[in-house]
């Protein structure tokens, strides 16, 4: 079952729950998907599927940082809630433990020995973490080698 099939099926089961925040948060997704479908002018893959959901995470994520800034506890609280709800359907992130060693073994291979190979490394980590890895970490842990 596609990504997509999984959503809408989710969404089905909150609606006889009568799940309001989830409903509210699966049916953004969905529309997020439907907007990215009309875009690109063909179904979505699941890894397409995949990269919305992973904006709209990002998206979250973003908020959470900018409502605690704000001292909007409230939204904090919605916020996260909603991020929860989002997880679901993003596959598992890899541990920070994990991001630096692939970050170790990258540098290594890549030959990398200072501040100024840090776009090689980037450029090199990335494909090898995409959708499984937050950005921001894998940047803190290429810098951390990298100094």
């Amino acid at each position: 079952m596609s990504l997509v099939d999984t959503i809408t099926d989710d969404m089905k089961t909150a609606m006889k729950a009568r799940d309001k925040e989830t409903l509210s948060v699966i049916r953004m997704l969905k529309a997020a998907l439907m907007n990215e479908k009309v875009k690109v002018n063909h179904e979505l893959s699941d890894e397409e599927a995949q990269a919305v959901i992973g904006r709209e995470y990002k998206q979250r994520k973003e908020s959470v940082e900018e409502f605690a800034k704000g001292n909007r506890d409230d939204l904090v609280q919605s916020t996260e809630a909603e991020i929860k709800i989002v997880e679901k359907y993003l596959p598992k992130q890899l541990s920070k433990d994990e991001i630096e060693k692939i970050v170790a073994d990258t540098v290594s291979a890549v030959g990398a020995t200072s501040s100024s190979d840090f776009g090689k490394v980037m450029g090199a980590v990335m494909p090898k973490v995409k959708g499984i890895a937050d950005g921001k970490l894998v940047n803190q842990a290429v810098k951390s080698q990298l100094s």
